[in-house]
């Protein structure tokens, strides 16, 4: 009789248990797909937010500015529009072959109180020789089976992501060449007590895919 009891109790406390387990499995389902759920709403939302911080601004360019005086007397020359001062630096430096000496006139007047250095100058002269089509990339129309031709008038996009102004008084926008799969960045710098924006270097001039009429393989 004893070990009927016995046997008994041991049955209902392992249907306890076993039900328990049961119980604690299904409450731990439900708390990892609620944890999931609240991470990809959190995600999605961080998401939105990273685009809605995202923006991209086309600039139309009057005109390519061939010395210091033709730059200061163009519109965007104003300096007080950050995307405007990048898509100049573009504009400016397309002038490089023709006259290295006025160009390099006119990115000092971009650089504000710090102009070129001799390594800076070098840097420009080392990306530019002999490609210097990749400054017109970086207008609209422009790709690689035309030779880099841009459309006009000519438009430059000039994009920033969430991470543009991080720093204060500095931002870091992109430019997106005809010829390259990523955008290329521009760095610029603000003068709080002018608002105005210069320009800090021109990592936007790195290789791009060269023009049709330059490739055997074309």
């Amino acid at each position: 009789m004893k070990k009927k009891i016995i046997f008994s109790l041991v049955v209902m406390l392992l249907s306890v248990t076993s039900v328990s387990a049961q119980g604690i499995y299904s409450i731990t389902g439900k708390i990892n797909r609620a944890r999931w759920r609240a991470e990809s709403a959190a995600n999605t939302a961080k998401r939105i937010s990273d685009m809605a911080k995202s923006k991209t601004k086309t600039i139309k360019i009057s005109k390519l500015p061939k010395n210091l005086s033709e730059l200061q007397s163009m519109p965007e020359f104003k300096l007080k529009d950050e995307f405007e001062v990048a898509a100049l630096a573009v504009a400016v430096l397309c002038n490089y072959e023709n006259n290295p000496e006025e160009t390099l006139k006119m990115v000092d007047a971009l650089r504000g109180p710090e102009p070129l250095t001799a390594y800076g100058k070098e840097f420009i002269r080392d990306r530019l020789k002999d490609k210097q089509y990749k400054t017109f990339s970086f207008f609209h129309g422009a790709t690689p089976d035309n030779d880099y031709t841009p459309k006009e008038p000519l438009k430059i996009n000039v994009h920033t992501t969430q991470y543009s102004y991080q720093d204060n008084n500095y931002a870091t926008l992109y430019l997106k060449s005809g010829g390259a799969d990523s955008e290329r960045p521009i760095q610029l710098r603000k003068k709080p007590s002018t608002g105005q924006w210069f320009v800090v270097d021109f990592n936007f001039l790195s290789d791009i895919r060269i023009p049709a009429s330059q490739d055997a393989w074309h």
